[in-house]
């Protein structure tokens, strides 16, 4: 059995391959293939961009894919969402295809583009929401650097936006979220239909999901009196409560636990106050919950 697995190329490349790589796979990629090499002898992997992804996957020349909802959407593909993997090439959240236009125009609203022009790579979805509010406008696909198209070549754009500081530098001010979006691993549906695939993705999206859990979260393991452990599990906001255990000194414990990576500077001077000993902070790679 082979997998036959589409890894989006671009923007999501790089976030996705190390977000493999937390879950255990090391792909391994090439600036003059399309084929890159995995460490897993039942997974065949494929650069394909995430444009095209939903297509390919439902046409049945992938068994699965990773692409964004937005994309699925856009090419209205009959596909199965095996998992949602909420991680983006600058952080790991959502983001948004979001209706701008320029700072200096009148324009306010969706309502005042009847007539006008709007650039945008997402050309059917933008056609859907502008039908759904009753506004008639040229809708014109866009090859890129669309944020620097507004006023000269069209009146509005839709683009997607983690931060808003791209649209921000070009002097373009949101007014409408069209759509929201995450990448997702999807599959075709006779792959999800077979057996041994199925078993296959699910291993894949479990350790996909764990890596994502894992992600801005570190393991803490301390040594703590046990006359001192109600003063030091005070100072933790745990996961789940910490695993607490004896030492072979039944005076003293040892207390594990997962916290956020922000909040560990902060924390740990409290639990040597408190009276832990022998702090040791850890990365994580995957928490499977």
């Amino acid at each position: 059995m082979k997998l036959k697995l589409g890894i989006p190329k671009g923007s999501l490349e790089n976030a996705t391959i190390e977000l493999f790589r937390r879950a255990g796979f090391t792909i391994t990629t090439s600036s003059r293939s399309y084929f890159p090499g995995i460490d897993d002898p039942e997974i065949e992997c494929m650069l394909i961009r995430a444009q095209e992804m939903a297509r390919y996957v439902e046409d049945g020349i992938l068994d699965a894919g990773l692409t964004g909802r937005d994309w699925i959407q856009e090419n209205e593909a009959d596909v199965v969402a095996v998992a949602d993997l909420i991680y983006a090439k600058q952080s790991f959240g959502k983001v948004r295809w979001v209706l701008a236009v320029p700072e200096s125009s009148g324009l306010q609203s969706v309502k005042d583009l009847q007539g006008k022009v709007v650039a945008t790579e997402l050309v059917a979805t933008t056609r859907r929401y502008l039908a759904s509010h009753g506004v008639a406008a040229k809708v014109e696909f866009s090859w890129g650097a669309t944020e620097v198209k507004p006023p000269v070549l069209a009146d509005a754009i839709v683009e997607v936006t983690e931060t808003g500081s791209s649209l921000r530098a070009n002097k373009l001010k949101i007014i409408d979220t069209v759509t929201e979006s995450n990448t997702q691993l999807i599959a075709n549906r006779r792959s999800w239909a077979d057996a041994e695939k199925r078993r296959k993705l699910e291993d894949i999206r479990l350790l996909l999901e764990g890596a994502i859990n894992a992600l801005g979260k570190v393991g803490l393991m301390l040594n703590v009196h046990k006359d001192d452990l109600q003063a030091v599990l005070a100072v933790l906001p745990a996961l789940k409560r910490p695993t607490i255990s004896h030492l072979s000194d039944e005076e003293w414990l040892a207390v594990n636990t997962i916290l956020d990576e922000t909040t560990v500077r902060a924390i740990i001077p409290r639990l040597k106050q408190a009276g832990a000993q022998g702090i040791v902070e850890y990365p994580l790679n995957k928490i499977v919950l």
